[in-house]
């Protein structure tokens, strides 16, 4: 099945994007990384060295540019001023790139996002040329206004980040699914593979995880699995599934039954 979409004027195959911290090493983040069919892997900058620490490994001769779309985040600000600051960094460091995951998180305990600085963060960066992709709560009202704003894709959350609880309110997402001109994508909370597939079964563009594969007990295996949830899932919402009813429903028609 031809179903491919769209961020930021390129298109991908795969709608799992994966991120990179947590695993043992490099090698087992590149395997993982493989394992899922992910084209579009997310980096902190603050917290992973891509060229800015000389003499330390680098995690792009893991995880090639030339291979993947590197999707640099602001994970660990605090403040608009701490992920601007950080964007400009990440465009310095690979030759111009304007793609960035925005993240301005409140408070150290729930990692939730604080909107306001979110917002001043996001004005500043399409001004100055980047292409967005914010995470943010699963708002309606929030979202819309990220999108107006002019982020080529909106993030809500599905539960807290790391915490593996799912998709807490999947109610939100729908709304925000509802009136959504850019891809929506889940950002945060996926566990297992089943919180994949349902994020995919509302309708979402996309998820991106991280956590629920670097801390399984095999990252590799766990992968494969994200990878088949999110392609079930989106086949699924293709699909159309049945209504939803009260009472049973025989499987095979009344008429004609010999009595």
């Amino acid at each position: 099945m031809n179903d491919q979409f769209t961020i930021a004027g390129k298109t991908y195959s795969s709608r799992l994007l994966i991120g990179t911290g947590k695993y043992k090493d490099f090698d087992e983040t590149r395997a993982a990384i493989e394992m899922s069919g992910a084209e579009i892997v997310t980096v902190a900058i603050r917290r992973t060295n891509i060229g800015q620490n000389a003499g330390e490994p680098n995690l792009l001769d893991y995880i090639p540019p030339e291979k993947y779309t590197i999707l640099p985040n602001t994970a660990g600000c605090y403040t608009a001023e701490d992920a601007v600051r950080c964007c400009k960094l990440a465009r310095e460091l690979l030759d111009g790139h304007e793609l960035v995951k925005l993240e301005v998180l409140g408070d150290q305990k729930t990692l939730y996002p604080n909107i306001v600085h979110t917002l001043k963060a996001a004005e500043t960066l399409i001004k100055d040329g980047f292409k967005v992709m914010v995470y943010t709560n699963d708002d309606p009202i929030v979202a819309k206004e990220l999108e107006q704003m002019g982020c080529v894709a909106v993030m809500p959350l599905g539960s807290l980040i790391g915490s593996g609880l799912g998709i807490l309110n999947p109610h939100n997402i729908r709304l925000i699914l509802e009136e959504a001109k850019v891809p929506i994508i889940v950002d945060a909370g996926v566990g297992t593979a089943s919180d994949a597939a349902i994020a995919m079964e509302l309708g979402c563009e996309g998820v991106l995880l991280n956590t629920a594969v670097a801390h399984a007990a095999n990252p590799v295996l766990m992968a494969s699995a994200m990878k088949k949830a999110i392609e079930a899932g989106r086949e699924s919402f293709l699909a159309g599934r049945m209504a939803k009813k009260a009472y049973a429903s025989a499987s095979s028609p009344l008429e004609g039954v010999i009595r």
